[in-house]
């Protein structure tokens, strides 16, 4: 992908912050009054709530309480094959919705708001992808989980940043040579890891990519026993600090893993609800961002992910899922399914 495309991939992704609809704060009182009509419909539409580290920690709280599910994008879609509730509401972003709807096509699968997507999956549009990928049919095709459906009806194998680097290993073992998409950063990140002839397509996710260096020295002067931890989706700078690098669920096992008191913690602050639990006794620390003393588009916290609500839960579930439902063609869906099968059992051998 060139250097202009790139550059209008992103143009288009501002385009599309333009249009987030945060959901207005609420009182302890109507959080309480939410959690409780929430809780009711969700027995009563026999629905199961799977969040992502990643939304507000109110909705993470309620899927705990529920029976349902928090965890990072893997351990939701093998939690929806399994869920024994008709109904799956994803509090996430479109990508995971998709992905549940087709590993569970049996089952509704129902999103608070439906416009919560991802800058990975926008800047990678699927009519661009397709016509790169055939420009390397000698290649296995290997995308990240934060893409459409679409992109994963032409991909061999989807992926994500838990077992990205097995699966290039494996692959890469058997002499296969890589088109890797979207994610440029932990695309490089799987490349150093395994050595592996890979071809990277130029996406970036507007959260990891904040971070900066700079900052973290600082942070690291104020509190230099402090552990670095880091997501593979941020700059290579950023991980050649990290004391630990690795997906979401890694992280909160690096957090338990290692001995230092004060954790740098580089990624989506929206994992400290579940880090803090794993934690306790530990303090916290965000890794700053260029946001302190520059522009920031995220400032470490997705707007898309931001966009879930108890308030938007409350209307989807009130509503049956009228303008709330995933839905995926057969053909896409089909296409899709091959790739995504392929990262569910590579994960449970």
């Amino acid at each position: 992908m060139s250097a202009t495309d790139y550059a209008a991939s992103q143009q288009v992704v501002r385009n599309y912050l333009d249009q987030v609809s945060l959901p207005a704060p609420v009182s302890a009182a109507r959080e309480a009054e939410l959690v409780e009509q929430a809780t009711a419909l969700l027995r009563a539409k026999d629905a199961t709530l799977v969040a992502h580290y990643y939304v507000d920690e109110s909705l993470q709280a309620l899927a705990e309480a529920t029976g349902g599910c928090v965890s990072d994008s893997l351990d939701m879609a093998r939690f929806g094959q399994t869920a024994e509730a008709s109904t799956l509401v994803v509090a996430g972003v479109s990508f995971m919705g998709e992905t549940a709807k087709i590993l569970s096509p049996e089952k509704r699968v129902w999103m608070p708001q439906l416009a919560a997507t991802c800058s990975l999956d926008i800047g990678c549009e699927a009519g661009a992808y397709r016509a790169w990928r055939r420009q390397y049919p000698d290649h296995v095709a290997v995308v990240y989980a934060n893409t459409s459906a679409a992109v994963k009806a032409e991909a061999d194998w989807v992926v994500t940043s838990s077992i990205a680097v097995e699966v290039v290993e494996h692959l890469h073992a058997q002499g296969k040579s890589i088109l890797w998409a979207p994610d440029k950063h932990l695309g490089g990140y799987v490349q150093k890891q395994t050595g592996a002839d890979m071809l990277l397509w130029d996406g970036a996710c507007i959260v990891h990519e904040e971070f900066r260096t700079r900052g973290l020295d600082d942070i690291k002067r104020i509190y230099p026993q402090a552990a670095i931890l880091v997501h593979p989706e941020s700059p290579d700078e950023m991980v050649a600090m990290a004391d630990a690098v690795g997906s979401t669920k890694q992280l909160i096992e690096a957090a338990r893993r290692l001995p230092h008191s004060h954790l740098i913690v580089a990624t989506d602050k929206g994992i400290f609800y579940k880090m803090r639990q794993a934690v306790p006794d530990k303090v916290l620390l965000e890794a700053p961002t260029r946001g302190v003393g520059g522009d920031c588009v995220s400032c470490a916290h997705c707007p898309w992910m931001a966009m879930n609500s108890l308030e938007r839960l409350v209307n989807c579930l009130h509503s049956d899922g009228v303008g709330h439902s995933i839905e995926v063609d057969e053909a896409t869906r089909i296409g899709a399914l091959r790739s995504l099968t392929r990262m569910v059992e590579f994960q449970r051998a």
